[in-house]
This record gives structure tokens, C-alpha cells and sequence, in this order.
């Protein structure tokens, strides 16, 4: 039973994250028009980094209230390299397919819900260059992230408000450079959403670039950084 709650967990919480995480661009120009710096690059690349931030600092509150859940694959995948959680290939084997579930519905929210004056800026991950040049960038920017939020989180300063604001700096960072050959996704399951509603979810394409690429990138991250920092022997208590 807990095994399905944290599957069900797992599957709103990223239905939550793919939806609002959908509305960054359109925050940000809103924002950006209200502040007159629109058009301006830098400026709204802080806007942008501001609310990753404010999401982010939010849907770490709602998924340590839901025991734990996650909205992205590869993270949790890289944290079971690192041998850092308590999951199992069988219990992730469940929330996979629930994330991607939940992404799924997500999409369909957005789309259902979101004004049709914001429908054209609203738009998933795709591949923008050759399929093998794009699984690569998918994979190896999977692993910069993955193994920058492992280090940050465990290894990065104690204030918490900092950590938050140092991994939405790295992930609206490594966006930018892999806008051009990806989208980029880093997150199987909001790359699945999206390719859902254009029916491209079941083709080679999706699974190549957008999963097997970024778990190989998440999972590798996971046995680098233990390989790095090894977690402290267990002491054996004396009888």
C-alpha cells in the first residue's frame, strides 16, 4: 500500500509541476512587460531564475507533505544510484510509468485550462538537430544536472533558500544551453507529456533522446558522485 501511495504522490505532484512549470515562459514576459525590461536578455533570465526559484522552494514543501514524491525520473533514478534512498527497481519500476502518467494529465490541463491568447508560447521539448547529436545533448546535460543537484543538496551550503536559488540558477543555465538541440528536457516524464499530446510518445525517437539517453546521463551521475563522495561506513555496534 505505500508502494501505490507514493506512486500516486509521485504521479500529482509532477501533473502539478508540468503544468505550472509550463507557464514560466509566459510569467516571465508578463513580468518583464510590467518591469519595462522586455526583450532585454539578462533581465529575463533573472525573472525566469526568480520563479524556478519560488516553484521550486514550493513544490520541495508539497513533496516533503506527500512523503517524499517526485515530479522528475532522473532524479529519483540518480539518487538510487547514489544509493541515497530506500527505493527499489521494483518500487521505481512503479513510479516511473506514474510520473509519466501524471505529466500526461498535466499537458491535457494545460491545454484545457490555460487561455488561448498564451496556447502559441506554450509548447514541450522537441528535437531541434540530428537524432544522435540530440540524444547526446539530452543525456550529458541530464548528467550536469544530476549530478549538480546531488552536489548542492549534500555537499552545498546549509541555507536552505540558498540551495534553492543555486539549483534554479543550474537548471535555468543548462536550459539555455540546450535550447537549441533538445529544449531541452531533462525529465523523461515532461518530455513524454508533451510528445503524448502530438502522438510521438511510442516512437524510437522519444524513447532514444528522451529516456534511455537521460537515465544513462542520471544514473551515471548517481555512481559518479558516490564514487567521489562515498557515504560514511557503517559502524558496527559491539556486543
Amino acid at each position: 500500500m505505500g508502494l501505490i501511495k507514493s506512486a500516486v504522490a509521485d504521479g500529482v505532484l509532477t501533473l502539478m509541476w508540468v503544468f505550472c512549470s509550463s507557464t514560466f515562459g509566459i510569467l516571465t514576459s508578463l513580468v518583464a512587460a510590467a518591469t519595462g525590461v522586455q526583450g532585454l536578455k539578462y533581465p529575463s533570465l533573472f525573472i525566469t531564475t526568480a520563479l524556478v526559484f519560488l516553484f521550486v522552494l514550493v513544490f520541495n514543501v508539497i513533496g516533503d507533505a506527500m512523503g517524499g514524491a517526485s515530479f522528475n525520473p532522473t532524479g529519483t533514478a540518480s539518487f538510487y544510484a547514489a544509493g541515497l534512498t530506500h527505493d527499489s527497481l521494483i518500487s521505481l519500476s512503479v513510479r516511473f510509468p506514474a510520473q509519466a502518467a501524471g505529466a500526461v494529465f498535466g499537458v491535457l490541463a494545460v491545454k484545457e485550462f490555460l487561455p488561448a491568447k498564451y496556447q502559441h508560447m506554450v509548447r514541450g521539448p522537441y528535437l531541434k538537430v540530428e537524432l544522435h547529436t540530440g540524444a547526446i545533448a539530452e543525456g550529458v546535460l541530464t548528467f550536469v544536472i544530476s549530478f549538480t543537484v546531488l552536489f548542492i543538496i549534500l555537499r552545498g551550503p546549509r541555507n536552505k533558500f540558498l540551495k534553492i536559488w543555486l539549483l534554479a540558477m543550474s537548471t535555468v543555465a543548462l536550459v539555455v544551453a540546450g535550447s537549441t538541440f533538445t529544449g531541452p528536457a531533462m525529465n523523461p516524464a515532461n518530455a513524454f507529456g508533451w510528445a503524448y499530446l502530438n502522438n510521438k510518445h511510442n516512437t524510437w525517437e522519444q524513447l532514444y533522446v528522451y529516456w534511455i539517453c537521460p537515465f544513462a546521463g542520471a544514473i551515471l551521475a548517481g555512481w559518479v558522485f558516490r564514487a567521489i563522495f562515498p557515504p560514511p561506513p557503517v559502524k558496527e555496534k559491539k556486543a
